[in-house]
């Protein structure tokens, strides 16, 4: 490994990179990035609607709504 006087600025920067990325991953966890994402780039306006619709989380019956949740946060 060259001493930092010898190393030009690209180098430099990929010893820097290389550090952050080391240290990001060990204290994070590794991430895989998907291979095919964009494989829902084809969709059309109603299919990604729908998809939306179908992910929805409705809240159980009697849940208190966020108006609700608001008040009683105003009147602590």
């Amino acid at each position: 490994m060259a001493t930092l006087q010898d190393m030009t600025l690209d180098d430099l920067k990929k010893f820097v990179e290389a550090i952050v990325d080391r240290r990001l991953s060990r204290l994070l966890g590794t991430f895989e990035l998907p291979e095919a994402a964009d494989t829902n780039s084809d969709l059309s306006w109603d299919d990604v609607r729908a998809a939306a619709e179908r992910h929805r989380w409705t809240p159980p019956p009697g849940a208190k709504s966020s108006l609700e949740f608001l008040r009683e946060d105003r009147t602590i």
